[in-house]
């Protein structure tokens, strides 16, 4: 396969590398790193990207496992959940102010919840893959993926209700 012809197919999802990369890492760079790293991986399989029938998924399995390799190593042990991709600049001050302390809370659930329930959650809500394609990324059946989800979900909802209307944390 010609280098034009890869960068059509991975460059559509490349962003979608990254922001997996960074809902696991902890920082940006650390998550260019990661993108990076998945992304040679996959120029060095360039010949053979013909026999996935969805490169995409596969892409986003290997930096699912890159990440996880990598928050298991010994270097990475001051390494945490971080996601920041929510902005909204046409709101008042004290809106504002409200929506960043919600999401700062939904951050602090979310690193609470089970691993395979965080990337359940990251994978379906913030990149909107479909449940099929979920279950392939993380080797599971698709209804244990709409279990999972709903578990998530439900719990994050639990708790952030908590927090809102009895200030409980």
């Amino acid at each position: 396969m010609r280098q034009a012809e890869f960068l059509d197919i991975v460059l559509p999802f490349k962003d979608k590398v990254f922001r997996l990369a960074k809902r696991l890492l902890v920082s940006h760079e650390e998550a260019e790193d990661a993108t990076q790293e998945v992304l040679m991986k996959l120029w060095s399989k360039n010949d053979q990207m013909q026999q996935y029938k969805n490169v995409e998924a596969f892409a986003m399995t290997m930096t699912k496992n890159y990440c996880l390799d990598k928050l298991k190593s010994k270097q990475a042990s001051n390494l945490k959940l971080v996601h920041s991709n929510y902005e909204d600049s046409k709101v008042s001050l004290q809106r504002q102010i409200e929506l960043e302390d919600s999401i700062d809370w939904m951050h602090k659930i979310i690193e609470t919840l089970p691993e395979q329930q965080k990337m359940v959650i990251q994978l379906r809500d913030i990149e909107q893959y479909d449940y099929d394609e979920i279950a392939e990324m993380l080797d599971m059946k698709p209804t244990a993926v709409r279990v999972a989800l709903s578990r998530a979900r439900k719990e994050v909802r639990q708790q952030l209700l908590n927090k809102h209307n009895y200030g409980v944390s």
